[in-house]
């Protein structure tokens, strides 16, 4: 530490330089002694990769946590909504949500589909099924949704869409691990679901993903997906790509997952104790509206300030003071991309302009958490004086 206070004094001249800033985010590590333990079992066995003992037991054991058939064990979060896009054979338009990252939407380019933008609930944050309906054309074969910071999709209204007019369903939910919705997963929604284990992740495995499914064909298809397409050593399924993960990786994700209740837990008191703070100012610092039925997982403290003009002030004071936060999720994607043709989606764009995420993360002291919440509360008050 000491040897990078030069370098963090160089970029926060306010900061302590006995101290690191404060991260939008850290990762979740687990006691380092538990992880060794695993990797001298990879050593013993000096098997790294295709298909290890750690890798099929993290897919066995995220698939009971889940509640679901299948949990496949990929390379990150945009290889699973690839691998998930070709699986369901998607072709034409696929109505999508311009409020997610940027990944949701390029993987969709990249398997040569069109994505046609819907916008979002200004409440939730999450895609419009009345947009998504109206979206929707002769070429359309698929909706493809996010569960937006950990909170729900109109699950049941999208379901009913996508069955009535013929489509395959995909739900992003790289920020939807830990969460529930009337008691079911909300990774067990829809044909496919799509998780993220990236670092920064509630849940992760340092790089990696999963594609969940309760659909036999599907999985056996993103089974040869993952693996060149191979069909034991010497034939080959079809077309392939390589999006299998390592036993290094696996092995993190199995020293976390048991600790899952307790992540979540911790970062539950912390929202709270934020939730505390603004609840004085609430008409001026807004926060998205949780869906009824869900049982939240906290991935994310998001909240909405007044205009785009107050949130550069905020982000610009809490980085003089060694805070770090993130507009997240901004721009819009729809005018950000140049390969996505532009529509109106009003909502979304207010909202991208107007969202902050402020640091949260396990192992956040209460002490951090006072500190930046007296940040955003003077900066929002000086603001609004001006």
């Amino acid at each position: 530490m000491t040897k990078l206070a030069p370098v963090i004094a160089s970029v926060f001249p306010e900061a302590p330089t006995s101290a690191l800033p404060i991260t939008v985010t850290r990762p979740t590590l687990p006691p380092f002694e538990e992880y060794v333990e695993l990797l001298r079992g990879i050593w013993s066995r000096n098997q790294l990769t295709n298909a290890g003992p750690l890798v099929v037991e993290l897919e066995r054991q995220l698939a009971e946590f889940l509640g679901v058939r299948h949990c496949l064990f990929v390379t990150n979060g945009t290889i699973a909504l690839q691998l998930a896009y070709r699986a369901l054979e998607l072709r034409g338009e696929v109505v999508t949500t311009p409020f997610s990252y940027v990944a949701t939407t390029s993987s969709l380019v990249w398997e040569a589909c069109a994505p046609v933008f819907a916008d979002i609930e200004a409440g939730t944050l999450t895609i419009s099924p009345e947009r998504v309906e109206a979206a929707i054309t002769p070429r359309t074969s698929a909706i493809v949704a996010t569960h937006v910071y950990g909170n729900a999709c109109d699950v049941n209204a999208l379901g009913e869409v996508a069955r009535r007019r013929g489509l395959r369903l995909v739900y992003d939910a790289a920020h939807a691990f830990g969460a529930s919705f009337d008691g079911r997963a909300l990774a067990a929604f829809g044909d496919v679901a799509t998780l993220s284990f990236h670092a920064t992740k509630l849940f992760h495995t340092v790089e990696g993903g999963a594609v969940v499914t309760d659909d036999d064909e599907i999985a056996r298809r993103v089974a040869y997906l993952r693996n060149f397409g191979h069909q034991g050593q010497e034939a080959f399924q079809g077309l392939g790509i390589n999006g299998k993960n390592s036993e290094v990786h696996a092995a993190m994700g199995l020293c976390l997952l048991p600790r899952m209740t307790e992540i979540v837990a911790e970062r539950r008191v912390l929202s709270q104790r934020y939730d505390d703070h603004f609840a004085a100012i609430r008409d001026a610092l807004g926060r998205p509206v949780l869906r009824a039925g869900l049982t939240y997982n906290y991935a994310y403290y998001p909240v909405l300030l007044a205009d785009a003009a107050e949130v550069v002030e905020v982000q610009r004071r809490c980085a003089e003071a060694n805070v770090l936060t993130r507009r997240y999720f901004y721009p819009s994607l729809c005018g950000a991309l140049p390969y996505v043709p532009e529509v109106a989606v009003p909502v979304a764009r207010d909202a991208a302009s107007r969202v902050l995420c402020l640091p949260l993360y396990t192992g956040m002291s209460h002490a951090a958490l006072d500190y930046v919440a007296s940040l955003v509360q003077a900066t929002i008050a000086r603001h609004e004086s001006q």
